[in-house]
């Protein structure tokens, strides 16, 4: 059967280059070990590991291996869990980037990973301990956000372990609200694919925050509607990340990869 490419490898093909082949496979990661950290990005709500293809092909060209994981969306703690037991079966250090809800899941899954040596947050969620997805922010303290009942449907579904509820961003919302910086035809198509959000994840309440211990960097999306701006750069501050800002919406992956490469490289480079 041919292989049909997903909604986020064309829209990276439609900015200009050419999907690429995700190294998935941990065994495949550490060819590089001793001379490079394998970086494991990790996507958040919405998108799917695909989201990161640009970046993925910035960081291959300079010599890094690379594992685009999956990430469920189900409930945090089987989330985190799951990254988690990817970092274990990877060789040789490791740099730990999420985006958006991603970053949560990076919060809870490097906490005793001993070969995580540094966190990398992209448009995302800093939550401390006790904090969740829903709550790491007051949206009157930090307004901007687009998201709520007006942008979000949702919908119940059933599967092997029960019933649930699913988030999805409206597709009549999906382009402001998240990918205001690439073609409307794109952001159209990614609203169509999107992956839903379960509620189980967006409530899911945070243990202590690996950036306690492991040296951080947070780049702030400074036209985001999803995440307020002003609630990045309050949650990079609390963190005390190294932090730069970029002129970028949500989609950030896909509008700004070389922002995002040259911060991996950093973060690379200063702790080693």
């Amino acid at each position: 059967m041919r292989h049909r490419p997903s909604v986020w490898q064309s829209a990276a093909a439609a900015l200009g280059l050419a999907a690429v082949t995700l190294s998935t496979a941990p065994a495949m990661a550490g060819t590089a070990e001793g001379t490079r950290p394998t970086v494991v990005l990790v996507h958040g709500a919405f998108a799917d590991a695909s989201s990161w293809d640009r970046v993925t092909a910035q960081l291959q060209r300079r010599g890094y291996p690379v594992v685009a994981a999956p990430n469920p969306l189900r409930t945090l703690s089987g989330d985190a869990a799951y990254i988690a037991s990817i970092l274990k079966s990877i060789p040789g250090k490791v740099i730990l980037v999420g985006h958006s809800y991603g970053g949560v899941v990076i919060t809870n899954a490097a906490r005793d990973a001993g070969n995580v040596k540094a966190l990398v947050y992209v448009a995302a969620f800093l939550p401390d301990k006790g904090e969740s997805t829903e709550t790491v922010l007051d949206p009157e303290k930090f307004p901007g956000s687009l998201l709520g009942p007006a942008t979000l449907d949702q919908r119940p579904y059933t599967d092997a372990a029960g019933e649930g509820v699913d988030l999805y961003i409206k597709q009549a919302s999906f382009p402001e609200v998240f990918a205001a910086d690439l073609p409307a035809d794109t952001a159209r198509r990614m609203a169509v694919a999107q992956r839903p959000f379960g509620v189980g994840a967006y409530t899911g309440v945070s243990g202590a925050p690996a950036w306690k211990k492991i040296p951080s960097w947070v780049i702030v999306s400074g036209e985001d509607k999803a995440i307020a701006p002003a609630g990045q750069r309050w949650m990079a501050a609390r963190a005390k990340a190294r932090t730069i800002e970029v002129k970028s919406s949500h989609a950030m992956s896909l509008s700004h990869p070389s922002a995002i490469t040259d911060v991996i490289v950093e973060a690379d480079r200063r702790t080693r």
